[in-house]
């Protein structure tokens, strides 16, 4: 009898999160002290220390919680965006079921949260999450999404670069993609990687794989599938395992895109979504595709984020379609892997995925779920139809005969400005994202007054790189 361990395909049925429960805290893991921690508007992390005593002490209340002040998504860094201000609270009520370990700050959890009404606001009820909060946000969405039976997993490809320096920028290594060089022996910046790799394991997130990729410096950590959810939250830990451990080593980590310009083909950090219900899949895919430019807002939302909107580069291209293993469109239908199993389960899910290429690793996770699978919602409620055909070519290359024959005929957001246009005139978008869409506008035109404020380009890049 095999002792192997046996492991069920993946699905929204079968997924488990692993986090670690209160009770074993003191006991199990030596923790002293839990961050609470939060994702702003411009995808900032926000954290509070609590020591486990003062911890403890406030899950004795109704509503354990922390006072935040209102302001809390229109603070970037040190300026005030339009439209927040000094007046109001919220209270960040934690959410005990998404505690990890933090392998990079020994005797350290993290956990994170819902921004509530700290007192009875009109038309709200309280105790729920407030519009302006991202998680409470993609949690609705996903619920709504429920109740028309479709269910939804999420992976990830972290891609970031390890910086000797950020004044000059300079990488680590000048390697490229899954080159066993980039993974010497005795280097300090393998020692990096594989510190990086057991934290992730170590905090109960499911480690698929990693590898160096195309830029110098670049490598990838991919994460297994998890509920939207859960998903956005281990990214956001993945990330500041991948940070924190990063600066132990004297390295500086960034996720912001496309350093390296010349570079022919450099991935970004992408999202997987897998639909389990293979009926809904094209109505989905119609509506991501129909509200795809103002999605860019979110998915790419720095003007930096458009240095990488280009054809010929593979991440993506610059036309509104799909296709199946093309990644010269911005959605590629990954088609699953042949069975050789002669009786193959009728009822078994879609192994389809959709991955989603225009985005990059300074968007907010629970921002760009909640605009794709609130988009693919919308496809779904009405019944969109798909207008748009498999592309077997990249759209760049084919004619504008054949373009219009396939129903591409719509380009992508070429600039920060268009696509935030774009989201902006977007009714039906904004309807099922809520209030929250002019607060992230309003944030994002303050972080980006800030991040031009130097005078020279090198500066600019600089405080780019270091922000992200």
């Amino acid at each position: 009898m095999s002792n192997s361990p046996q492991y069920a395909p993946y699905s929204p049925q079968t997924i488990k999160v692993h986090t670690i429960p209160i009770q074993s805290l003191a006991s199990l893991y030596n923790i002293h002290s839990v961050r609470i921690t939060w994702v702003d508007l411009v995808n900032a992390i926000g954290i509070r220390v609590v020591p486990l005593n003062s911890f403890q002490r406030l899950l004795a209340s109704s509503r354990p919680g922390i006072t935040v002040s209102q302001s809390v998504f229109g603070f970037v860094v040190n300026r005030c965006a339009s439209g927040f201000g000094p007046v109001g609270e919220y209270l960040f009520v934690v959410d005990l079921a998404s505690m990890r370990l933090c392998s990079y700050a020994p005797g350290h959890v993290s956990i994170m949260g819902w921004f509530q009404d700290k007192v009875p606001a009109p038309g709200r009820v309280l105790g729920t999450g407030v519009p302006m909060c991202p998680r409470s946000t993609l949690k609705r969405i996903v619920n709504t999404a429920k109740s028309y039976n479709a269910a939804f997993l999420v992976g990830f490809e972290t891609e970031f670069i390890l910086l000797k320096s950020t004044n000059p920028i300079e990488a680590v290594n000048p390697h490229g993609w899954n080159s066993t060089r980039a993974l010497p022996s005795g280097t300090k910046e393998t020692e990096v990687i594989e510190e990086i790799a057991r934290g992730i394991i170590d905090s109960g997130i499911e480690l698929m794989m990693y590898h160096s990729e195309t830029a110098p410096g670049q490598y990838e950590m991919v994460t297994g599938p998890l509920p939207p959810l859960e998903a956005a939250d281990a990214l956001v830990h993945t990330r500041e395992t991948i940070t924190n451990v990063a600066s132990k080593y004297g390295f500086h980590a960034t996720f912001a895109p496309r350093l390296h310009a010349d570079t022919k083909y450099e991935p970004i950090p992408r999202r997987h979504i897998t639909q389990s219900i293979t009926p809904l899949e094209s109505v989905f895919l119609a509506g991501v595709l129909e509200h795809l430019r103002a999605t860019c807002a979110f998915t790419l939302p720095l003007r930096a984020s458009y240095a990488r909107m280009h054809d010929g580069i593979w991440s993506g291209g610059t036309w509104v379609g799909w296709g199946r293993d093309n990644r010269e469109v911005p959605i590629r239908l990954c088609v699953p892997v042949a069975s050789v199993d002669p009786k193959p389960a009728l009822d078994a899910p879609s192994k389809n995925h959709f991955e989603v290429k225009c985005v990059d690793g300074t968007s907010s996770p629970y921002l760009v779920l909640a605009s794709l699978i609130g988009s693919g919602l919308l496809g779904i409620q009405s019944q969109l139809p798909l207008v748009e055909q498999d592309c077997g070519t990249p759209a760049a290359l084919m004619t504008e005969t054949e373009r219009v024959a396939a129903g591409v005929t719509r380009r992508m957001p070429m600039s920060w400005e268009e696509a935030r246009a774009a989201l902006a005139a977007d009714e039906a978008m904004r309807g099922i994202l809520g209030d929250l869409v002019d607060g992230f506008l309003s944030a994002g035109e303050t972080l980006d007054e800030l991040l031009h404020s130097p005078t020279n380009e090198a500066e600019r890049v600089q405080m780019l790189v270091e922000y992200y």
